[in-house]
């Protein structure tokens, strides 16, 4: 039985609730009994009548008033004094083992060269994202984001073409741009200089494949309301929208990996606890760039 561990209080206090409940249950219940074999429908009325019915006017009983009174005083120490607040539980040395390895992890590598970091990032892939966005990163045909394009001109073009759903930020989901702005970013030069602004200018990458479209696409950045969630800045109006300055970069895969996603074929989880460590993060991240033209 190593499952119930007598020495962890949380057990105990959840042996001594139960053991409580049962007894109280079995004193109630067995005081119910004897009335209905001994006692005989007489007291005051209501005034309500139904079809000849009325009910008598109880009180509320002893019994149940005083299991109500108990278990909300119960409940207040559980938690303001007993668990999880002030005790020991085998969770909580579990997430202080889980923290100590992962700051020996850190530790361990952080000196780690580029090379090593991408090998570690692929053995992650593999692990914990290949089962929807495939071994070779394209999104199994739709079913998840296509991580060849994420990340680059390809991916905002995408975005403005499909818009964006379930990150859960705080102004939405994301529309495409025809069904916002009907006849701006029409045509794929709109696009691509949106895309070239967008890398070259608001994010930290400050590289673009199409250089000669940025001054454009600058104009086209406001034309199309881009600016009224990710701002004049791309920084994404403190946490409302996406912050694009950090688009392409490891930043933006950690902010993802934090955030979780509603996706097509069910639910991201959040790596924000302890699942991943930031290594592993910028691990993940040098892998999916790793795989860009």
């Amino acid at each position: 039985m190593e499952w119930l561990n007598l020495s962890d209080s949380v057990n105990q206090l959840a042996l001594l609730g139960a053991a409580a409940i049962l007894a109280l249950t079995i004193f109630i219940v067995g005081g119910y009994i004897k009335k209905m074999k001994d006692s005989k429908a007489e007291g005051e009325l209501t005034q309500e009548d139904w079809d000849g019915i009325k009910e008598f006017k109880n009180d509320i009983p002893i019994g149940w008033g005083m299991t109500y009174v108990v278990m909300i005083i119960w409940a207040l120490w559980y938690w303001f004094v007993g668990y999880p607040l002030n005790t020991y539980s085998q969770i909580g040395e579990y997430n202080d083992e889980v923290k100590a390895y992962n700051a020996k992890f850190e530790a361990q590598w952080q000196n780690i060269d580029v090379a090593t970091l991408t090998k570690m990032g692929q053995n992650i892939f593999l692990v914990q994202c290949s089962q929807c966005h495939g071994i070779t990163t394209e999104g199994m045909n739709g079913t998840a984001a296509n991580l060849l394009t994420w990340g680059r001109e390809e991916g905002i073009i995408a975005t403005i073409n499909n818009g964006s759903k379930g990150s859960g930020y705080g102004l939405g989901d994301m529309l495409p741009i025809k069904d916002v702005v009907p006849g701006v970013l029409d045509n794929s030069e709109d696009q691509k200089a949106v895309a070239a602004y967008v890398m070259a200018e608001l994010s930290d990458v400050k590289k673009t494949k199409y250089p000669d479209l940025v001054a454009k696409g600058k104009g086209l950045y406001n034309a199309a309301t881009c600016n009224a969630c990710h701002g004049e800045d791309g920084k994404g109006m403190g946490g409302m929208a996406p912050d694009l300055s950090k688009y392409g970069t490891p930043a933006f895969v950690a902010e993802v990996l934090e955030r979780g996603k509603k996706g097509h074929i069910g639910i991201m989880p959040s790596f924000k606890t302890q699942m991943l460590t930031n290594t592993q993060k910028d691990a993940l991240a040098h892998y999916i760039y790793s795989n860009k033209n």
